[in-house]
């Protein structure tokens, strides 16, 4: 019972964390959009969160359109990695700006946004385990 608990926690703890980290690279993205010949930087989130709780295959992330927010990322040249060793890929931009910088604001808002809410209800999820467990154990 035990380990299954520890497990779970573990889980939502590298997904928080995962979380984090790819906010503030999103939130580098946006401060860097006047930035010439900056390059916009993901993290594949799902591929990422599939190598930190031991899986070792590689999971793609399926669009129905390459165009797609968040869909079109490519491998950065020599495996730039964040603090917790996640690859960060170049992000392709749907239109080229002549500055060289591959920031699109307008997405990387969008991805900043859906980021943050997934983060508030991954912390939501766990706050309701918490209670529920904290009401089992009271008695309640």
């Amino acid at each position: 019972m035990i380990d299954r608990l520890d497990d779970q926690f573990r889980f939502q703890q590298r997904a928080l964390s995962l979380r984090a980290e790819r906010q503030q690279v999103l939130a580098s993205n946006i401060a860097n959009a006047d930035t010439p010949n900056y390059k916009a930087r993901d993290i594949d989130f799902r591929q990422a969160l599939q190598a930190a709780v031991g899986g070792a295959q590689a999971v793609t992330s399926a669009t129905s359109h390459p165009a797609h927010l968040g869909a079109p990322v490519t491998s950065a040249a020599g495996n730039v990695t964040t603090a917790s060793g996640q690859q960060l890929l170049y992000r392709i931009p749907r239109q080229d700006s002549i500055d060289g910088n591959s920031v699109e604001l307008d997405a990387e808002r969008g991805e900043f946004a859906d980021n943050a809410i997934r983060y508030e209800a991954s912390l939501s999820d766990v706050n309701g385990k918490i209670k529920s467990l904290l009401a089992v154990i009271q008695g309640q």
